[in-house]
């Protein structure tokens, strides 16, 4: 069984970080719901480790950050360089939010903060048909963003999208690269919290309407399921 190599590039806020845990514990809740045989281990650049030879990785999972891919942070052009080489090897790889920016942005899409402003709180993405990979006409999801992919790389096809978002899922053409804008990795209450923590920065319309809309049904399972699956198979 492949071991994926979940790189932290965010940390979860110190008041919440007791109730709902690091990015790398949500994630490595998703896969174990979805694939109990599965293992992860954590590279952390949130925290200062180095990254490793992407050639050395079974499957790498780039989670999500506070950070924007365009910000001045000593971390990002390596990481761009390992999604390329990861992607060139066919190295079974999914970015979820800033993971999903990033990947686009080093392999040729153009990402920025939307004029939009914040997206919050359960989005219902359209699916396209005939993906591959999920099922169905739309997908609910938690999400919890600003920037968006606005290009993408010309290798890419438009798996899921809003009109909010409207580039919230790329699967690219190698068939190794996932990316997705919104968190399967998210409980109902953690995603609750992070609209509370946008109040402020968010008008509280936006806000209010978000954390109503988080009453309705997520569809996390399917779409962790779906970025196990992606993660774990033999290419």
């Amino acid at each position: 069984m492949a071991r994926i190599t979940i790189i932290e590039t965010g940390l979860v806020s110190p008041q919440f970080l007791e109730r709902h845990g690091s990015y790398p514990q949500m994630f490595q809740r998703m896969v174990a719901a979805a694939d109990p045989s599965a293992t992860c281990n954590v590279v952390s650049l949130a925290k200062g480790e180095a990254l490793p030879d992407a050639a050395t990785l079974d499957a790498i999972l780039i989670t999500g950050s506070a950070a924007g891919v365009y910000d001045d942070v000593a971390w990002i052009a390596p990481l761009e360089a390992l999604v390329r080489t990861a992607h060139d090897k066919r190295i079974p790889m999914v970015g979820v939010c800033f993971g999903h920016q990033l990947i686009a942005q080093a392999l040729g899409g153009t990402v920025r903060k939307s004029e939009k402003g914040w997206g919050i709180g359960r989005h219902v993405y359209q699916l396209a048909p005939d993906n591959g990979l999920l099922a169905g006409e739309t997908i609910a999801a938690a999400a919890s963003h600003q920037d968006q992919v606005i290009t993408p790389p010309a290798s890419t096809r438009t798996i899921m999208s809003s009109a909010f978002t409207p580039h919230a899922g790329l699967l690219y053409a190698n068939g190794t690269t996932l990316s997705v804008q919104p968190h399967p990795e998210f409980t109902v209450d953690y995603a609750d919290a992070l609209c509370d923590l946008r109040r402020g920065l968010a008008p509280d319309t936006v806000v209010d309407t978000a954390k109503a809309s988080l009453a309705e049904p997520l569809d996390h399972a399917t779409l962790g399921g779906v970025v196990t699956r992606f993660l774990t198979r033999r290419v």
